[in-house]
């Protein structure tokens, strides 16, 4: 279906137009659980404008201790301009997902207030005091509930999506619903899986220092191809509802609370998809560390906790994904009633186990090809942007894209996420010449 009728279909419409701090007020007077949310007069909200992603219009809009957020998004990239069109579509998708979000995992998503077709806008809770994610591990904060809230978020949302969970016939409706995300599962086949690995006008990097990287990721084959079964299965493996854009910015922290926002990049995809976004970032997080640290600090201690996190994360989403599989549920893959036996029963636990590590194995590619992106693409991120000194941000990204590779090219060869990690602590020990 072509994205101007998915437009016409879901969001938009004769009145849409791009809100400003000016016309918050106004919409949001319009809409009563808002307004009295927010209580007094609409002269008396005070309205911030706070979008740093690369989407979409984001307004903060409080009075007194009372808040909430507005998210529109734009008939463009923001991060471009019009000169990239965009359908309005995407905010009816996002809504969609964190209806279902929180139906699995509903302390771990901003709740969700209203979504209004017409402006392709959504009114959410406004978290505070919360901060990205991203920003605190570039400001070398931790978070000691962040590895268990994150698996937990993965293995219910992944889980209860599937086919282990959901009728086939309830996946379908979903799923049909889903696939016509055109627009923003396009950008990720393009930015992720394509444009990283050849001439595209709108990639960057830190040059004339990653020139050569650049060139030799753009001529290896072997990785090239690497890449390209990764991409055959974002294209055909229809898994489970994913985020579709789990990094470390779509997620909001503090020390004792985690809420994943942004799903507008919403499909049905390999599991190892979500998996590997956060697992990539916390890899970026871990690479930068380097180079965002103090005069006599060296950040040691505090990059052996981000890989503590991954380690933790990951052992918490598989032994949760298992405990859901083990307690059952109404889909129609694998049902007990088959193996209802001894033999059956452990015959249905080694599959299980077996699955899971094939997971392992999809996520550790995947998060390969979303660290190469962040470095030699289109979309950087602050863990990198924000080292000043060219030369010790391209040696924080050599190294980033040395694991990358190897993630991508020999995911089959790591058995553990022990060893990714211990990769990536080999990798940073060693002089970029």
């Amino acid at each position: 279906m072509p994205s101007n009728a998915i437009e016409s279909r879901f969001v938009g419409g004769a009145n849409y137009a791009p809100l400003t701090e000016a016309t918050v007020r106004p919409f949001l007077a319009t809409h009563s659980a808002a307004a009295e949310l927010l209580g007094g007069r609409p002269e008396e909200w005070a309205v911030r404008e706070v979008g740093d992603g690369n989407l979409n219009l984001v307004f903060i809009v409080k009075r007194g201790g009372r808040g909430l957020v507005v998210k529109q998004a734009l008939p463009y990239v923001r991060l471009v301009g019009e000169s990239w069109p965009l359908p309005l579509d995407r905010a009816f998708f996002e809504y969609q997902a964190l209806t279902i979000e929180a139906a699995a995992a509903p302390s771990l998503v901003p709740r969700h207030f209203h979504f209004d077709k017409a402006m392709a806008a959504s009114i959410m809770e406004l978290l505070e005091p919360h901060i990205v994610l991203r920003k605190g591990l570039t400001a070398g904060m931790k978070y000691p509930l962040l590895a268990d809230h994150m698996a937990q978020f993965a293995a219910a949302t992944l889980f209860l999506t599937s086919d282990f969970a959901s009728p086939a016939a309830e996946k379908r409706e979903r799923q049909s619903l889903f696939c016509q995300n055109i627009a923003l599962c396009k950008i990720t086949e393009d930015l992720v899986f394509n444009d990283p690995y050849r001439i595209a006008e709108l990639n960057r990097w830190t040059s004339p220092q990653l020139d050569d990287i650049a060139a030799a990721f753009r001529a290896d084959a072997t990785l090239k191809v690497a890449v390209q079964e990764l991409k055959w299965m974002f294209l055909t493996r229809s898994e489970a509802l994913l985020h579709g854009d789990l990094h470390t910015g779509s997620i909001m922290v503090t020390q004792d609370d985690t809420r994943v926002i942004d799903p507008e990049f919403a499909f049905f995809g390999p599991m190892g998809f979500d998996l590997g976004a956060f697992m990539g970032n916390l890899l970026i997080a871990f690479f930068a560390q380097p180079g965002l640290r103090d005069p006599g600090d060296a950040r040691d201690e505090y990059q052996h906790w981000i890989l503590e996190t991954l380690e933790s994360f990951w052992f918490g989403f598989s032994s949760r994904f298992l405990a859901h599989w083990r307690a059952g549920g109404d889909g129609d893959a694998f049902p007990p009633t088959l193996f209802a036996d001894v033999s059956g029963r452990t015959k249905l636990e080694e599959h299980r186990v077996t699955f899971v590590s094939r997971m392992l194995t999809d996520a550790i590619g995947f998060a390969g090809a979303k660290m190469a992106r962040r470095i030699l693409g289109l979309a950087h991120v602050e863990d990198f942007e924000r080292i000043a000194d060219p030369d010790v941000r391209a040696a924080c990204e050599m190294k980033a894209l040395h694991v990358a590779r190897e993630l991508m090219v020999g995911r089959a060869r790591f058995g553990s996420v022990g060893e990714v990690r211990a990769l990536a602590e080999s990798v940073a020990r060693e002089r970029v010449t």
